[in-house]
């Protein structure tokens, strides 16, 4: 079966981290977002994928080459402009087949059971099936509204609080029959959500919503990206995270070997060849990336740190994002949601809040 994973966006609500690092690349738990989705897929019996890029694409293809460390087949649809989400699958036409297929958002993480929402495509006879999810606040999303069969009945995107009368909205994976793209224009912005979806509707197609409690997360900003490691970290969904787990609570990568004065207070991922100074504290959710190299007396709460950064002596970090190869010099504090771009340099005794 074939998956199409639609990966081409900008980035912009993850930038600084995505002005050099193209969203599908971007590291959860130091493994790119879109090896853990491949993953994901392959697990559910898919054996080729299509991605649809358009940002830096050359910087996916280079990782993922053709798909054969994973058993399957991987193809790849550029798009030269920006075509909206149907556009950008409409765009993939010459690798389709007859038969169902898996349509995957790329900046989603989720444990949803792929296989389940195949099976139940194939029971109701659709011709789209929609993964749904509830989440508190459905305003940034898109609304899908069924009947007690399961059948969809309206589309409402990005709704006020006041039009909000269900909060199960589209998970972004969707099991589709080809033959829903004949009227999508090929070259040409189109989108699902606000176009081909109502259209399809209003014409009939059979379209079931499938509701599943599964972990559900749009990365898409740095707060959500924060919360996808905590998730990870807690156990909630699951990713395969290289390194030998210790206490039960932390990861540590490949030839990291940290000496009995570091504390280790909560759950962390420590990468590979990872150099910690004498006294440091790791507390809690703390993601530091390969080749990182940490001073002395340190403290590190929820930080998520890319590979190569080098942080000095007496430097705390607390809810912050460091792009790869920064610079921390000594007694830096850097807190409460600062995010730096690749190759940032904080210099000593700075303190730095949003």
């Amino acid at each position: 079966m074939k998956a199409i994973i639609i990966a081409g966006g900008l980035g912009t609500r993850l930038r600084p981290l995505t002005y050099n690092t193209p969203k599908p690349i971007v590291p959860v738990a130091n493994r790119a977002l879109v090896i853990h989705q491949i993953e994901h897929l392959v697990c559910h019996g898919i054996d080729e994928i299509i991605l649809n890029l358009h940002y830096l694409p050359d910087e996916i293809k280079k990782l993922l080459n053709d798909g054969k460390q994973w058993g399957i087949k991987i193809n790849y649809s550029i798009e030269r402009e920006p075509l909206g989400t149907a556009g950008a699958v409409k765009n993939a036409e010459q690798f389709f087949d007859n038969g169902p297929m898996v349509i995957f958002n790329g900046d989603i993480l989720t444990g949803l059971n792929i296989s389940k929402l195949v099976n139940y495509h194939r029971e109701k006879k659709a011709d789209i099936s929609f993964a749904l999810t509830e989440v508190e606040d459905p305003t940034p999303f898109g609304l899908i509204f069924t009947d007690e069969a399961g059948r969809v009945t309206r589309f409402l995107e990005k709704p006020s609080w006041d039009m909000v009368t269900v909060k199960t909205i589209n998970a972004g994976t969707y099991i589709v029959d080809p033959k829903i793209f004949k009227e999508v224009p090929k070259g040409r912005p189109y989108s699902f959500e606000r176009q081909l979806f109502p259209a399809l509707l209003e014409n009939g197609v059979p379209m079931f919503g499938y509701l599943s409690d599964a972990y559900w997360i749009d990365i898409g900003n740095p707060r959500k990206y924060k919360e996808a490691h905590q998730a990870i970290l807690r156990g909630e969904v699951a990713v395969k995270i290289h390194g030998t787990r210790i206490n039960g609570k932390v990861w540590l990568g490949k030839d990291t070997h940290p000496d009995a004065t570091i504390t280790f207070i909560g759950s962390s991922i420590i990468g590979e060849r990872v150099t910690i100074g004498q006294r440091t504290e790791i507390k809690d959710y703390v993601v530091v990336g390969d080749e990182v190299t940490i001073g002395e007396r340190c403290s590190l709460d929820r930080a998520i740190i890319w590979r190569g950064t080098n942080i000095g002596n007496h430097v705390e970090l607390s809810d912050c994002i460091l792009g790869y190869n920064c610079v921390i010099e000594d007694e830096v504090i850097i807190e409460h949601g600062v995010v730096l771009a690749d190759r940032s340099v904080v210099k000593k005794g700075t303190r730095l809040i949003p």
